[in-house]
């Protein structure tokens, strides 16, 4: 591939870089690697937004990685971070403290789409590309995230529907594991549906599953996953040696399950914030 390709979206991908991290000198070391994997890559349909996919996700798995530093070195003294006044400054300019302020206490997806949409104006359809994930689910992580750069509290109705909803899923997965179909039928949305990415397909799902029945049938007697948080999202995982190999996401309305992510793809699972509880 052409590098002079990627000078050309450099700026483009350092602002969106910038802004997601909230420092000039990791944007040049996710632009870095990104020109690396460029370099490697061939037969590109559509550069702007492969390139887009890449920084993103690079961007996101910096995130994780400094939030589980953070989380490592709480408790540890630790010699203060070299400082860049120049860059500090620069991205001062750019950003501006009070938001990056903000920005630092959003979960890693939720910063993204909320930078790629309201920040930098993508749609959701091609953010949904970007992450790997449903419509539902970048709408859900905006919507989060700018609730909370709006310094707003989640509404107590939500609050009320968030606990309802970890009863349904915990009830589904449940179900599931006794190979209650009943059960799980009652608690689908009759138009439910399940949506597998392509290395789930890959490895024998079905693209779609759509309708209660088809759904209910999918689960029913499926053990093993186990309840976790994604992103903030009620969800299950299958998690092996430490490492979570297929994540189901659950978007539940009205006291109901609606849409299920299946997502099995290493480059996506390596985005998520997945907690067990």
């Amino acid at each position: 591939m052409d590098l002079t390709d990627f000078e050309a979206e450099r700026p483009r991908l350092a602002a969106i870089a910038t802004r997601i991290l909230g420092s000039q000198t990791e944007a040049d070391d996710v632009l870095q690697e990104a020109r690396l994997r460029l370099s490697r890559t061939d037969d590109i349909d559509d550069l702007p937004a492969w390139l887009t996919t890449v920084v993103t996700r690079l961007c996101l798995d910096h995130l994780r990685k400094r939030r589980t530093r953070s989380e490592v070195e709480a408790d540890a003294p630790t010699d203060p971070a070299p400082v860049d006044p120049e860059a500090d400054a620069l991205l001062a300019e750019r950003v501006g403290e009070a938001m990056q302020v903000v920005l630092d206490t959003l979960a890693p997806a939720e910063r993204a789409a909320f930078v790629l949409h309201d920040v930098f104006g993508y749609p959701f359809d091609e953010i949904s590309a970007v992450l790997g994930r449903s419509g539902t689910a970048v709408r859900q992580l905006a919507s989060r995230a700018r609730r909370k750069v709006q310094g707003l509290p989640e509404p107590a109705a939500e609050q009320t529907a968030r606990a309802e909803s970890r009863r349904v899923v915990d009830a589904f997965l449940v179900a599931a594991r006794g190979g209650d179909l009943a059960t799980l039928l009652s608690l689908l949305a009759p138009d439910a549906v399940m949506r597998a990415d392509l290395v789930g397909q890959r490895i024998g799902t079905s693209p779609v599953y759509d309708g209660a029945a088809a759904v209910a049938h999918r689960f029913n007697g499926a053990k093993g996953a186990a309840p976790v948080a994604i992103d903030g999202e009620l969800g299950a995982a299958w998690i092996a040696a430490g490492a979570v190999k297929v994540a189901f996401v659950f978007h539940v309305e009205d006291g109901l399950v609606r849409e299920i992510e299946l997502i099995a793809d290493q480059d996506v699972l390596a985005t998520l914030d997945v907690t067990r509880y």
